[in-house]
């Protein structure tokens, strides 16, 4: 294994210059780097990460804690975050916790054990006390979701205006049956967006009937389970708004499978814009999310105190706004 003294034997300079210019020493030369550089890449140098944090050097890893990669917001925040952080030499690790607040503990624990720069955290409904007491002995920041015992440092997005827009434009088009299908009101986006649906609803001079089923976020078989429940109701809704982005590929796989056609049987407003939700029977309504923009401000951020070992304890909070994109899946209710 090639070895910091055999490069610096290279260039006939100390080893400590080296270990120097490989950790980006201001006390080293852009010259001395480049060449140092150079060499380590042509002799295949590796730096042994484990040695460096066993003598407390901080490691250029940041921890990324979300529930489920196969969200689409979370692949988006994970690539968007990825690039933000390679721009500034840092390397993100990626940890799924299937909201699963024990396994949110140990990955948390893990990232803590090898002196990461910091972690990034989409938190769990219920997070553990032990989870908020490692966290205080890393940098963090809290993405989407907001969890009070973790700290007061978050990047979001405003759930409940989302929620009141979409059910909003239902409204307007006269639906006065309306079923809401989105995550628990364990989880605080969940709490916003059906706050959101509720207070929209209240606005209404009409009487409006409403349904409302809460469950998994995550889970495209929850969207089509209480897609088959409201069916199955006698007086069934008209119109559906939705509260997460599985759920709402869920729903239009279900509606889809029952042959009903979209908006004269039944009305849909989604949450999230996937590529193909626009090519989608009619075109899907739907929330469109600054999801992107949203991961590469909270890495920006987070990059700028970790660089300038920033006050990571003062109340921050960033809330992008949602925008209802309207397309050929929502109309005035057959019966109206």
């Amino acid at each position: 294994m090639v070895t910091i003294k055999d490069i610096a034997a290279i260039l006939q300079v100390s080893p400590s210059t080296v270990g120097r210019a490989l950790a980006d020493d201001r006390r080293i030369s852009a010259e001395m780097k480049r060449k140092v550089n150079e060499a380590a890449t042509q002799v295949g140098y590796v730096a042994n990460q484990a040695a460096r944090m066993m003598r407390g050097v901080e490691s250029n890893l940041v921890g990324l804690i979300v529930p489920d990669i196969r969200n689409s917001f979370y692949s988006t925040i994970a690539h968007a975050l990825s690039r933000c952080l390679l721009s500034a030499n840092y390397q993100l690790t990626l940890c799924e916790t299937d909201d699963d607040r024990l396994l949110e503990l140990r990955h948390i624990k893990e990232l803590t054990s090898v002196n990461v720069a910091g972690i990034i955290l989409v938190p769990s409904a219920k997070p553990l006390p032990d989870s908020a007491r490692f966290l205080k002995m890393t940098p963090h920041i809290q993405l989407l979701r907001k969890q009070q015992l973790l700290g007061e440092q978050w990047f979001g997005i405003d759930d409940r205006r989302a929620l009141y827009e979409s059910t909003m434009h239902i409204l307007s088009e006269g639906h006065r049956r309306i079923a809401y299908i989105g995550g628990t009101e364990a989880l605080p986006t969940g709490a916003a967006r059906v706050q959101g649906f509720r207070e929209a609803v209240k606005t209404s001079s009409h009487q409006i009937d409403t349904y409302e089923e809460l469950g998994a976020p995550s889970s495209p078989e929850f969207g089509r389970e209480a897609v088959r429940r409201l069916l199955s109701l006698k007086e069934r809704p008209t119109a559906l708004v939705i509260g997460a982005v599985q759920n709402t590929s869920g729903v239009i796989d279900e509606i889809q499978d029952q042959a009903l056609s979209v908006p004269r049987d039944i009305s849909v407003v989604g949450f999230g814009d996937e590529l193909g939700y626009r090519w989608w029977g009619p075109g899907l309504t739907t929330v469109q999310l600054p999801v992107s923009q949203l991961a590469t401000a909270c890495g920006l951020w987070f990059l700028h105190h970790l660089q300038n070992k920033g006050d990571l304890d003062t109340p921050y909070s960033f809330i992008s706004p949602p925008q209802l994109i309207v397309r050929g899946s929502t109309a005035a209710p057959s019966n109206h």
